[in-house]
């Protein structure tokens, strides 16, 4: 008992030391025992977010050995349908803490730990914080495998460090360094007007700007006029060795007339920061080119800390008749570079390309709550919800609100509320709000109901309408018969389906007993697996509920037999 006491007290004077230390490159291994190769990197541009850590390749396949980096102890266990999947978090003496993320299953003591629970509490999903001294681990101790859980788009590992404050941090800097040679890529770059009276080649709008690679590598744009305040964007990517994958930059610095102008460096952000990147790319032209150019300026409503360095929120004031030069250098972490330089001729045109900008007769202030109702529906719109003012085309025609187009991003939750009083009493629970794609079907919104008005929080414009479930789940055995002996089986495999408002629960039992079904979203599948020990019987009753998003259930019953 006295040598676990001294053990944490040391752990824990050994996090207050380190904390205080410049970054350790050498205390984390590998968490895998094999070459590192990246499909996806640190600070890699995503939906609504940063990469938060490296995805790591694992050869197609899932139930690779995961390995502790470094010594600690486990402190979160998270296991849900989507996101990380199956999630491990360790905390280390040095003060900071590793993830790991989509797994197919944990090892030993852990598996174990999280099993009991799930078991305990009758639920796959389930978030657990075990003490300091429940599940130790030693650096190169056998902590999980690599899988393919939650919203993986295939088999690999999310690795990621965070520091004490629970920042993602960029692993490269711990030393833990992947094979790359080549230089980053640059798809394009834009210029922006900024000011009203500004311009760019006799636009007011952005224009992509024509690139020349040079023999050195680098790139240099046709000479641009412009005056007044303007901006500029990139769209760049980097490629490491071994992959194919366009994986993110480390730095981008930009360069006017010799001195520095904007940096962002990708080494570290916090998650309470990272959908500001729906501020710091150009949405618009993402959402119809699917190409994230990043704006290399600060607008306002942008407080994002990996801008590290900037002269008047690198925005560059060209004056007429002056000539200058801005440079684009882009970087990857092993220094590799590519440089794209832009000749500006100041010149103020008088017949110009006016700003593109549609008007309509609601205007919302992005500082302010704004309430609309129109027809049967009403829309809340919080303060801060937008990053800056904007006209919005909302229409309604009868069940159908249609809420802008999903060209400016949404920061914060708008409330779509609709009333549904001409719908009978009886009809009002199979109702729901939802999204309409550009084929006309209505894809779930989590609904909330007040009497005869449904609710629905939403983060992107588009058509919503009043949507309609009277239809129970499906639910097919896969690997078995009713009646049917299957002693040699690993596993039941059953398949459930909801072809409107979706899956939102399922309970199973054998024999009257709890048992814990994993539930792959990705397959429409759950899988029982009989090591989980919960039937000794021969003769084996299977029970299994399944409810839809607005409470109809389907029940499937079996009997199975096993030695």
């Amino acid at each position: 008992m006295k040598s676990t006491k001294l053990f944490f007290v040391l752990f824990f004077l050994g996090v207050t030391v380190w904390s205080q230390n410049a970054i350790p490159t050498d205390y984390f291994s590998s968490p895998l025992d094999i070459p590192l190769i990246l499909s996806g990197s640190f600070g890699e541009l995503r939906s609504n977010h940063f990469h938060s850590g490296f995805d790591i390749k694992t050869k197609q396949r899932e139930g690779l050995p995961i390995f502790a980096p470094a010594d600690g102890y486990v402190n979160r266990i998270k296991v849900a349908h989507y996101g990380y999947g199956k999630a491990l978090y360790i905390q280390h003496p040095n003060g900071y803490g590793t993830v790991y993320a989509h797994l197919q299953k944990y090892a030993g003591a852990i598996e174990k730990y999280v099993k009991d629970n799930q078991y305990k509490k009758e639920t796959f999903e389930i978030e657990l914080f075990p003490d300091a001294t429940m599940l130790p681990v030693k650096k190169g101790e056998l902590i999980g495998y690599t899988g393919n859980s939650g919203s993986s788009g295939g088999p690999h590992l999310h690795f990621e460090i965070r520091d004490s404050a629970e920042r993602p941090m960029n692993p490269m800097l711990f030393g833990i360094n992947i094979p790359d040679s080549k230089n980053p890529l640059v798809n394009s770059v834009f210029a922006y007007p900024i000011a009203d009276d500004a311009q760019v080649n006799n636009s007011q709008n952005p224009v992509k700007l024509k690139l020349k690679l040079q023999n050195d590598g680098n790139y240099i744009a046709e000479k641009v006029t412009a005056y007044g305040r303007i901006g500029f964007g990139v769209s760049t990517n980097d490629q490491l060795d071994g992959a194919s994958n366009k994986n993110g930059v480390y730095q981008i610095k930009t360069v006017y007339n010799g001195a520095e102008q904007f940096t962002v460096l990708f080494d570290k952000f916090s998650f309470d920061e990272t959908r500001y990147l729906n501020r710091f790319i150009d949405y618009d032209y993402f959402m119809s080119n699917k190409s994230r150019v990043q704006k290399l300026f600060r607008q306002t409503n942008n407080p994002l800390s990996i801008i590290t360095h900037e002269i008047d929120n690198g925005y560059v004031v060209v004056e007429d008749s002056l000539n200058s030069m801005y440079t684009i250098e882009i970087k990857d972490f092993m220094q590799n570079t590519v440089t794209v330089s832009v000749p500006i001729e100041g010149k103020k045109s008088e017949t110009l390309e006016q700003k593109i900008s549609k008007k309509t007769e609601d205007y919302i202030y992005a500082d302010q709550g704004t309430s609309i109702t129109k027809g049967k529906f009403n829309v809340y719109i919080p303060s801060g919800s937008l990053y800056e003012d904007a006209f919005l085309e909302i229409k309604v025609d009868g069940d159908v609100l249609t809420f802008h187009e999903d060209v400016i991003p949404i920061h914060k939750n708008i409330t779509i509320t609709v009333d549904a009083s001409n719908y009978k009493e009886e009809d009002l629970d199979k109702l729901y709000i939802g999204r309409l794609n550009y084929r006309g079907k209505a894809y779930y919104t989590t609904t909330s109901r007040n009497g005869s008005k449904l609710s629905a929080r939403i983060r992107t414009f588009g058509n919503y309408t009043i949507a309609s479930d009277t239809v129970a789940p499906s639910i097919k055995p896969l690997n078995f018969e009713d009646g049917k002996w299957i002693s040699k089986n690993d596993t039941l495999e059953l398949k459930i389906e909801d072809d409107s408002s979706g899956i939102s629960n399922y309970r199973a039992t054998i024999n009257g007993k709890f048992i814990l079904l994993e539930y792959n979203y990705k397959k429409d599948v759950v899988t029982y697996n009989f090591t989980d020990n919960v039937i000794i019987e021969s003769e084996n009753k299977l029970k299994l509920i399944v409810t839809d998003n607005v409470g109809n259930s389907a029940t499937f019953e079996a009997t199975f037999f096993r030695k």
